[in-house]
């Protein structure tokens, strides 16, 4: 049985975006959505909340988390009326709550900024953090918050990139969308003491290795993947020159989901990300997958 599709909620308007990608993707796959709301942030108004409600028993923060999940719910019914939807409300952290509910999830889908994120800020904490250290696909909802049909969905195919373009394959098979393989590749800098220079390798060398390793990470996503995810799919590659986190952010304008890899490295402190998955959250024109990569 698939396992659910979990949505953090806080009541803001970016998670509202999200609940509705949230939605899509919990259709498509036939999976239960799994509405959760976390925060302690109200604790600290806990008691004025209580009085305001005339001593219901209940706190502040459980009013506000239940009334966030409900609604969230009947977002998410509305859109797609059969669906499974299940709620929570956690008296935790919801970085912490979010990644363990991550361990028993198929994907994890968040806004990109909660109700406290600065307005200029480029990504919450929150999404930055769930994104660094989750146990399944996380799915940042940037603009617009559902995805298409006949779209684009982009994927860099990289060192490590096995697990995100296996994702990408089985994003763009169910929504019916061309699979964008982008590969990046830098061009030898003039006077650069560096040994490729040294040997004489020239840019058309370089895009031509560029091409071979792009095909290659290919056929090894598909040879693993469930028979048949390669069959009818509209693949697209390319080669494009310059550095991949530069690279991924141009190709995702327009797109519909722009898929990274982000490399798990067990006992090792600190955000799980690259410096590609880390630029591609924060700058990217669309919903943003981060695809954990154990290594």
């Amino acid at each position: 049985m698939e396992l659910p599709v979990v949505i953090g909620v806080d009541g803001s308007q970016p998670a509202l975006l999200a609940v509705d990608r949230a939605a899509d993707e919990a259709a498509l796959r036939g999976a239960e959505l799994r509405v959760v709301y976390a925060s302690l942030w109200e604790r600290y108004e806990g008691d004025a909340l209580a009085d305001d409600l005339g001593g219901s028993g209940e706190s502040g923060e459980e009013v506000m988390g239940r009334d966030i999940v409900d609604s969230a719910a009947r977002r998410a019914r509305l859109r797609h009326p059969a669906l499974r939807v299940s709620v929570d409300v956690v008296p935790e952290e919801p970085e912490y709550a979010l990644v363990r509910e991550s361990r028993n999830a198929s994907l994890l889908v968040t806004g990109s900024r909660g109700r406290s994120g600065l307005a200029e800020a480029l990504l919450g904490s929150v999404s930055l953090t769930v994104a660094g250290h989750a146990h399944c696909p996380v799915i940042v909802v940037r603009g617009e918050g559902s995805p298409g049909r006949g779209g684009r969905i982009v994927v860099g195919a990289g060192e490590d990139s096995t697990e995100a373009l296996r994702f990408a394959a089985e994003e763009a098979r169910r929504q019916g969308a061309v699979l964008d393989v982008v590969r990046a590749w830098r061009a030898p800098v003039q006077g650069s003491p560096s040994p490729a220079a040294l040997a004489g390798e020239s840019a058309r060398h370089r895009e031509r290795r560029a091409a071979r390793e792009l095909d290659a990470a290919v056929e090894e996503a598909l040879k693993g993947a469930p028979d048949g995810l390669g069959e009818g799919l509209d693949v697209r590659r390319r080669t494009v020159e310059g550095a991949a986190r530069i690279v991924l952010v141009d190709a995702s304008r327009g797109a519909d989901l722009v898929v990274v890899g982000a490399k798990r490295r067990p006992r090792t402190f600190g955000l799980q990300l690259g410096r590609v998955a880390h630029r591609v959250l924060h700058h990217a024109g669309c919903a943003v997958a981060v695809v954990p990569e154990r290594g």
